[in-house]
């Protein structure tokens, strides 16, 4: 494997991925008061693409993601629904793990909960209390950005103009309208014992204290939206650098949002599209075609045009794995060697530069045309097989897609039916050999019928689709 190189938010460069033993990733999580949608499955699916690619290579990765369980959101909410916010996170944070397991997202090392490190936040606070980096108003205890020179330097801003652009403070007690919450005094459940009062702590606190713990002062890679770049990422930067005196991440690496046919997804127009609504009617092989399908860094429109586009990408896979798996020639017409080669080489090198989803996903459907054309003209055989599948899986473990698989009592069952429909072909008994054929589609199979031979696949069931 070459070196990967990532593009890098802070430096605006690519920048080359280096680690000793392992890549430690974190990742910021949602945070749970409602369902997840597909922007935050985007995001998901493309750091959970690029952790397969580097295990896929023997490189360890520990990953580390999040979860939000304590923040206004969750306690409106939970008020509204009448229930604890222990209990609305506890339940969202269920709902996250079955939409994410059905993604085929890869369970992290972790998923630390803020609830669960109020100590570790709270120690963190104590010395940016100590170093003067931090202040305690009537109101909370805030960060003290004059004291971080370098404020701004992820998303750009100048601090003049912030400050110049900044409404008016509820917070008059504040010296700044730039400092941020680290811990907000309350007496409100949940609520914790601090030195400073009663409170919970501010949002950018919790990320910063736990991706410290898990992962340590400097760590490769720190992911997340791009709405997170300001305020979320940029206050973690100077609170944990503030902190530790070091550098605090190696590169940051966000992805591009979701729109819905080019606007904002929003609950006031009534457009969010949550993770559990695709996967019910597309499935999760379309949804994570269309998750990497443009390039990670840029925004992506979701529409049913480029949906429809990927479940026909998504039926030339299942159509190439199955005349795969089933060919029966033994002699070799053509030579596809190179072809595989080249196809493994040039997948590698787009996700080596800048993690280039779609141009991988180019060369993908490149050597899946190849092969397909092939099986159209009868030439697949079983050593042509041999050197494409393990290439073939690579690719589509690294992609997390799930091809339907079947039983060996199944494929015995089907080809006895297909030799059975034959015979009533042969016989010119067609309608009895379409009651076949209805039987089998029952089955989920689809038959591809050539010249000389009937081969067939299990093709993943759409709701969509019908």
């Amino acid at each position: 494997m070459s070196q990967i190189r990532i593009l890098d938010t802070l430096t605006n460069t690519k920048k080359e991925l280096e680690f000793s033993d392992k890549v430690r990733i974190y990742l910021c999580g949602v945070t749970v008061y409602d369902q997840s949608h597909i922007g935050h499955a985007r995001t998901i699916i493309i750091f959970d693409t690029l952790r397969k690619f580097l295990e896929a290579n023997s490189i360890l990765v520990e990953f580390i993601q999040n979860f939000t369980d304590v923040d206004d959101k969750i306690i409106s909410r939970a008020k509204e629904q009448g229930e604890s916010a222990n209990g609305l996170s506890s339940k969202y944070i269920q709902t996250y793990f079955e939409d994410s397991d059905r993604l085929n997202i890869k369970r992290a090392t972790n998923y630390p909960k803020a609830t669960e490190h109020i100590e570790d936040m709270i120690d963190l606070i104590q010395k940016l209390v100590d170093k003067e980096s931090a202040y305690t108003s009537k109101n909370g205890v805030y960060f003290r950005v004059s004291r971080f020179l370098d404020y701004g330097k992820l998303s750009k801003k100048k601090t003049d103009e912030l400050e110049s652009g900044a409404r008016i403070q509820v917070d008059e007690s504040k010296e700044s309208p730039l400092d941020f919450a680290l811990w907000k005094f309350s007496d409100e459940q949940p609520c914790w014992e601090s030195p400073w009062g009663k409170g919970r702590p501010g949002w950018h606190i919790e990320c910063s204290a736990m991706s410290i713990k898990y992962l340590g002062k400097n760590f490769e890679i720190h992911g997340g939206g791009r709405d997170l770049i300001f305020p979320h990422h940029e206050n973690e930067i100077a609170q944990s650098e503030s902190f530790t005196n070091e550098k605090f991440v190696k590169i940051w690496m966000h992805a591009g949002m979701i729109t819905i046919n080019g606007e904002k997804m929003s609950k006031s127009v009534g457009n969010v599209k949550t993770i559990s609504h695709v996967l019910d009617s597309w499935g999760p092989n379309v949804a994570r075609l269309f998750c990497v399908s443009g390039h990670y860094s840029k925004p992506i429109d979701y529409t049913e045009d480029l949906l429809k586009e990927n479940l026909i990408k998504l039926r030339q896979i299942e159509t190439c794995y199955y005349e795969l798996r089933l060919s029966e020639y033994t002699n070799d017409s053509e030579d596809i060697s190179e072809l595989v080669r080249d196809s493994r080489v040039k997948f590698d090198a787009a996700l080596n530069d800048d993690f280039n989803t779609p141009l991988a996903l180019s060369v993908f459907f490149n050597m899946i045309k190849s092969i397909n054309s092939l099986a159209a003209e009868e030439k697949i055989t079983k050593n042509m097989s041999e050197k494409v599948l393990p290439v073939l899986e690579y690719m589509l473990d690294i992609l997390g897609l799930k091809i339907q698989t079947v039983s060996d009592e199944e494929i015995k069952s089907v080809f006895t039916l297909i030799k059975k429909r034959e015979n009533l072909r042969e016989q010119k008994q067609f309608e009895e050999a379409d009651k076949i054929r209805d039987e089998i589609a029952s089955m989920g199979i689809s038959l591809i019928d050539h010249k000389n031979r009937t081969v067939w696949m299990k093709k993943e069931i759409i709701k969509a689709e019908k």
